[in-house]
């Protein structure tokens, strides 16, 4: 790595050069997983020299938890404003599936730090990957729970099954040989479960 290279990006703002190093370490932990992915990759990626990867995120693993901060967030986000779009609850059901389909379609391939992760057994990793079906399924809840008159543990255990539902169908989606078309995708999961949930009177 050269000095010229590392001189431009000490140029750049903190925050600026911290979107970088997670923007390279994405790629590379995505590409290898998290065990095969070394800092010295991930440093080159970026352009910069370890030390100052190092100044950003004391180790691999403090990295790695970085990015599955930044994207469970995200895709809470994008649960929440489905959910805030409209009063439509048919509407809702759909935004939300499209929600993990257009997290899992993403061509930088976040979905495999949170959804197929290598590194599951450490309990920080865990936790995060918990938390990202836990979101969804607070935010489902809330409005379930409204809308029904459902008790907070029901109306909890009906969006853990329509959060589990689209993650699970979104990721087969993607891996399938013969896709279907990905607005036809989300439109034939969430008649599904549409039909389901609208049986539940609202009050």
């Amino acid at each position: 790595m050269t000095e010229r290279t590392d001189s431009r990006t000490q140029r750049l703002p903190r925050s600026a050069r911290r979107k970088l190093l997670l923007e390279a370490a994405q790629t590379v932990f995505v590409a290898n997983g998290y065990h095969a992915a070394a800092m010295d990759d991930i440093a080159e990626r970026a352009g910069v020299s370890k030390p100052v990867l190092y100044q950003h995120f004391p180790g691999k693993l403090d990295l790695y938890l970085a990015l599955l901060d930044q994207h469970v967030e995200l895709l809470g986000e994008q649960v929440r404003s489905a959910l805030n779009a409209t009063e439509d609850n048919k509407a809702r059901v759909e935004g939300c599936i499209q929600a993990y389909f257009d997290f899992v379609d993403d061509p930088g391939g976040a979905f495999r730090l949170v959804f197929e992760s290598d590194l599951r057994n450490e309990p920080a990793v865990r936790e995060r990957v918990e938390r990202s079906l836990q979101i969804s399924v607070d935010a489902l809840a809330d409005t379930i729970a409204r809308d029904t008159g459902l008790d907070r543990a029901e109306a909890e255990l009906l969006s853990c099954g329509l959060a589990g539902s689209a993650e699970v169908s979104a990721r087969w989606w993607l891996a399938s040989d013969e896709r279907v078309p990905k607005e036809r995708a989300v439109s034939l999961l969430a008649g599904l479960a549409w039909r389901g949930i609208s049986g539940y009177p609202r009050v």
